[in-house]
């Protein structure tokens, strides 16, 4: 079926001429106090925000336009663009920011709104090819035996339970099996080493089962990640659905550029040349023993790999390459890398014809030998950016080397997405714009013009909650901060019984924090139960949070967004820091030399604004219904000493503010909290 084919078989609403309002009605019908989703949801109230919010997306659908959606917490804007989509979106594709948002829409939303329209739309999901069971690299992995521990022998245990029931092989349905075992990349493929339509289980992948489940839907629930590898790579997936679709929505909008930036670059590593060498020694053996001595042969690159590795200390190191030296031995080790690849892809080549997978492991040394050449083995003096368009830069980890090559910019790249066949995009989050300015993330994806509304949060800021920034904090950047933070803290978290996510911006104060904590609350008798991101998972830990009813948790960067404690369980929000990005950072440093050449302020432009859409989704974590109460307590004095302090301010939530811990106790104290 050609392209035009299905875009005439799906509503006439995706006419471009179509008249605004043509949709209010009936969104005003089903979203109001009489409408389906009242008797549907049994905790749905008419919000006057969440019905303009849909209605707004109703017309971009209509017009096959682009709608910027700034809902603030509480909107519901998540139903708000479900109605439209399911009603009138014709062949539509919702990416979410995370595999637990796209698990719950798929699982409880879109049902939910589904039943209450009664609207007969397929739905389907669709996840990276990690999520799914491979049948061959299960069976190669049983045969083999490379587990580490006994852990990984109970796991494949119930892996090989799991495959023979499991109509989908998703791996989130496998609850027994924690999803960061290690075991899981031994049962999972990748583009690299998948076998594809030569697998003697073809006809059973669940990866192919997947996508010819969302090539069939109406509806189809993906990830970011996802939808910007496949496009990037045209890998499948993605790549065959998109000329079909009629309605881009991306929800939680606010992490394209980041997610973005990541997949149209290119990054290798190390690491993944010691997974080639498993692998051509495994394949090797099996089908082509004789003739050559493989554990020789792979022996010497992995050497050159461990030796390229060794160049750099371990651990936090980030440099550009300008900021090599010239005299670095990393820069010989990176040839020798270079020069014993070509020899395996030469003993590689000689032994092809004996097996199909011995041929997938030349592909992938010769993609491999690529990326490394594409890092220019002597460094260009001054030259930090290689065609004013991207930056190369290395990052070294305890057991590998990744050299990265990152987009300057990637709204070239995302423009040329949009153009060509006309479809309606909606993006949408709580935190898209600076003090209602959205001109930082359009600027990031190269829109201009489009248009952008906001929609306020239903909910009385100014009743349930206060904003405070104590007084007498030393400078962020000076010796024994966070243990003044914590000082600061203690009373207030003890006068709200704990029930406290303390935010901090490095996983350095994390530990800090904790470790102080734990003294603290044993020193001052306070059974405050104690988590902490890395202990454990963080669903386990958001879960164990909850049910305390009276914990304290302390997290970094994946705690201050897409978490979601509603009540009295949640009643405090610490956060150490304004949330600048490191200023070690080579990609950001690059890019800010760039807009500074154009006559533009990094720091005002860039640095300033991502810093307050980071900022904005910490203390979104706080008041999440109409009945929470509490305080967020945001200890960076540079919120009140520097001139940029105002434009932080003014985007927060407008929260009763106080510089007075006696404030704060008392509004612990009072009947409600």
């Amino acid at each position: 079926m050609s392209e035009a084919d299905l875009d005439a078989g799906h509503d006439a609403a995706q006419a471009p001429s179509e008249p605004a309002g043509k949709y209010d009605a009936e969104v005003e019908r089903i979203f109001g106090a009489g409408g389906p989703l009242a008797p549907a949801v049994g905790t749905f109230k008419p919000r006057q925000s969440q019905t303009e919010m849909a209605k707004a997306i109703a017309h971009a659908i209509g017009t096959q336009g682009t709608l910027i959606a700034e809902a603030g917490t509480g909107t519901g804007k998540t139903f708000a663009y479900l109605v439209p989509a399911l009603l009138w979106g014709g062949k539509t594709i919702v990416s979410t920011g995370t595999k637990n948002l796209q698990d719950q829409l798929f699982s409880r939303d879109i049902p939910t709104v589904r039943a209450a329209l009664r609207a007969p739309v397929s739905v389907a999901l669709l996840k990276g090819r990690s999520n799914y069971v491979c049948h061959y690299h299960l069976e190669r992995t049983l045969q083999n035996g490379r587990l580490t521990s006994r852990d990984d022998v109970g796991h494949l245990r119930e892996i090989s339970r799991f495959i023979k029931m499991s109509q989908s092989g998703d791996k989130a349905e496998l609850t027994k099996v924690p999803e960061t075992a290690s075991v899981w990349n031994l049962v999972t493929s990748t583009r690299e080493n998948c076998v594809g339509q030569e697998c003697q289980y073809y006809q059973d992948c669940f990866v192919m089962k997947a996508r010819r489940e969302a090539q069939q839907a109406d509806v189809v629930v993906v990830n970011h990640h996802l939808f910007f590898a496949d496009v990037a790579l045209k890998e499948g997936g993605m790549a065959e659905l998109l000329p079909s679709a009629n309605t881009i929505i991306f929800d939680e909008a606010h992490q394209l550029p980041e997610v973005a930036t990541l997949f149209f670059g290119t990054t290798v590593s190390t690491g993944q040349v010691l997974e080639l060498c498993r692998d051509v020694l495994a394949e090797g053996l099996a089908h082509a023993r004789g003739g050559v001595d493989w554990a020789k042969v792979v022996t010497i690159v992995e050497k050159a790999a461990r030796d390229l590795r060794l160049t750099f200390p371990e651990g936090g190191t980030r440099l550009s390459l300008p900021q090599i030296p010239p005299s670095s031995e990393f820069f010989p080790a990176l040839d020798k890398l270079k020069e014993e690849l070509e020899g395996l892809i030469d003993v590689l080549e000689s032994q092809a014809e004996r097996a199909e997978t011995i041929e997938q492991c030349r592909v992938r040394a010769v993609e491999m030998l690529e990326q490394y050449k594409a890092w220019k083995s002597e460094p260009k003096k001054g030259k930090e950016i290689e065609g004013d368009d991207a930056v190369l830069w290395v990052e070294a980890f305890s057991s590998s080397l990744q050299l990265h090559k990152t987009p300057l910019s990637i709204a070239p790249i995302f423009a040329g997405q949009r153009a060509g066949t006309p479809r309606s995009w909606i993006f949408t989050s709580a935190t898209l714009a600076v003090k209602n300015d959205f001109k930082h993330f359009t600027a990031q994806l190269g829109m201009t013009g489009e248009p952008a509304q906001s929609w306020p949060s239903p909910f009385n800021y100014q009743e349930q909650g206060i904003l405070y920034v104590p007084t007498g904090l030393p400078e962020p950047n000076t010796f024994g901060y966070t243990d003044a933070v914590v000082d600061m803290a203690l009373p207030v978290i003890e006068a709200a019984g704990g029930r406290c996510f303390f935010l901090c911006t490095t996983i350095r104060a994390v530990n800090r924090v904790a470790e102080r904590l734990r003294e603290e609350f044993a020193a001052r008798g306070l059974d405050f139960p104690l988590f902490v991101q890395g202990e454990r998972g963080r669903t386990e830990l958001l879960d164990s949070f909850r049910n305390a009813g009276n914990a304290v948790l302390v997290g970094s960067q994946s705690f201050w967004e897409g978490v979601d404690v509603r009540g009295e369980a949640l009643s405090l929000v610490i956060i150490d820091k304004l949330p600048f990005a490191p200023p070690d950072d080579p990609v950001l440093a690059a890019r800010i030399e760039v807009m500074e050449k154009k006559g533009m302020n990094g720091f005002v432009h860039h640095t300033l604004p991502e810093a307050i859409i980071n900022l904005k989704q910490g203390a979104g974590r706080l008041i999440r219904d109409v009945e929470d109460r509490g305080v967020l307590m945001l200890c960076d004095p540079r919120v009140i000493s520097k001139p940029y302090g105002r434009r932080i301010w003014q985007s927060l939530p407008p929260f009763r503010r106080t510089r007075v811990q006696a404030d704060v106790i008392e509004f612990f104290r009072s009947p409600k909290a």
